[in-house]
């Protein structure tokens, strides 16, 4: 009974649904599906539950993450794919239990929320690792796949443009972690170590949106040291910036191959080549189908479930070459949300996404600003959020920083 009225039960579900959720992501699938229904348990067994429930719908982000869900159900009044509806709403459930996990339950410790990040940079360092020993098995042998527009797989099968966004997070989440007065010398250490691990990885498998995802977080961090006057840091960063791509052509093959396939990959597609067998080629030929049809529903789009059926239309009246199989769907987030939600949906989402950036509570966590510059860029070439790794890895960062960071400063506010 002790242990429930101190909260402590509430505080060490909410803890195991996080770490739950990092090994989840980066080994087993089941678990990504049990922790938000953890977290939900970790409000529930909050002592003071009557008391700290208003402070869901006070969190202005945890309100922006329903609306996507008050979205959905109101599309149901337009949609024609009845049974993709009901299986977007059961998805969408995680925007709701996640926010009101972290909104509602006894908030983490300072070394909890260390165990959680540390987790995450270790466990993503330790996949990569041994992603890149399977590469270096035989070399010649992958960077013959990366010439033809394949990646290496994952050991732990994670997809591999959500695990380069992984890469990329852990390389900054590591650096600044290290930093915390609360990291042990020995854990400083390994945490820079596993961020070094992380950007080698991404160079050495040549993970093209990681990549990209990486150093546009780069660029951020350069801007902002100049922004703050910080010239050596910021000029020096900004040179590594310039350099660091030029010495990955120089030294790795598979990085060379990775430029080489890209480039090949676009002028199939600019010189209306054959596009049938180009990863990237097709995917130019849905975004050129996708504006057909959101020139068609600009401002309500064709609704969430139906944005699949409005592309095969599409791609009925205007193939570009492309045999069925091959005409695959829009790689961009915000594409995505226009075609589905018109101009209405996607000022949603955008702002769901961008908030953070202008709310005083988390504009100056780093940690936001990193994970939702890294998040805006790989949604520019992947609907993230159609892909079930893509919305938990998200939603979770979204819940443990943006929500949980809203909810403390509240907390600091004096009572009105």
């Amino acid at each position: 009974m002790q242990y429930y009225s101190s909260g402590r039960l509430s505080q060490h579900l909410l803890w195991l649904a996080c770490l739950a959720g990092v090994v989840g992501l980066l080994a087993a699938r089941f678990l990504v599906a049990l922790a938000p229904v953890v977290g939900v348990l970790a409000a529930l067994a909050n002592p003071h539950l009557r008391r700290d429930l208003p402070h869901y719908f006070r969190n202005g982000a945890a309100r922006w993450a329903a609306a996507l869900v008050g979205f959905l159900l109101l599309s149901g009044l337009y949609t024609s794919e009845w049974a993709t509806w009901r299986h977007e709403l059961f998805r969408e459930l995680t925007w709701l239990g996640v926010p009101l996990a972290f909104a509602v339950a006894v908030p983490l410790s300072a070394r909890q929320r260390l165990a959680v990040g540390s987790l995450f940079v270790l466990g993503t360092a330790a996949v990569g690792l041994a992603t890149m020993g399977q590469y270096l098995l035989d070399p010649a042998r992958a960077n013959e796949a990366i010439r033809i527009g394949q990646n290496i797989p994952v050991v732990t099968r994670v997809f591999h443009i959500s695990f380069g966004v992984m890469l990329a997070l852990a390389c900054f989440w590591g650096a600044l972690l290290q930093r915390g007065l609360r990291a042990a010398p020995g854990l400083r250490v390994a945490l820079l170590v596993a961020a070094a691990i992380a950007v080698l990885t991404l160079h050495v498998l040549a993970y093209r949106s990681g990549l990209l995802v990486l150093y546009a977080g780069l660029l951020a961090c350069a801007v902002r040291l100049l922004a703050r006057r910080h010239l050596a840091l910021g000029l020096g960063l900004g040179l590594l910036l310039g350099l660091g791509p030029w010495l990955a052509y120089r030294t790795l093959e598979s990085v060379r191959e990775r430029v080489r396939s890209t480039v090949w990959d676009v002028e199939q597609f600019t010189q209306g080549h054959d596009i049938n067998d180009y990863s990237l080629a097709r995917r130019l030929a849905a975004v050129q189908t996708a504006s057909a049809v959101i020139g068609q529903h600009w401002l309500l789009g064709v609704g969430p479930a139906d944005t699949h059926a409005a592309m095969m239309d599409e791609y009925r009246w205007r193939d570009l070459g492309l045999r069925p199989g091959n005409r695959v769907e829009v790689h961009n987030q915000f594409l995505q949300a226009w075609m589905g939600g018109g101009l209405v949906g996607l000022a949603l989402w955008l702002a769901v996404l961008f908030r953070p950036l202008v709310r005083p509570a988390t504009r100056r966590d780093p940690y936001v600003g990193l994970f939702i510059i890294t998040q805006a860029t790989v949604m520019m070439v992947t609907d993230a959020l159609s892909l079930q790794i893509g919305l938990n890895l998200f939603v979770f960062g979204y819940g443990f920083l943006v929500v949980a960071a809203e909810r403390r400063a509240a907390s600091l506010l004096p009572p009105s």
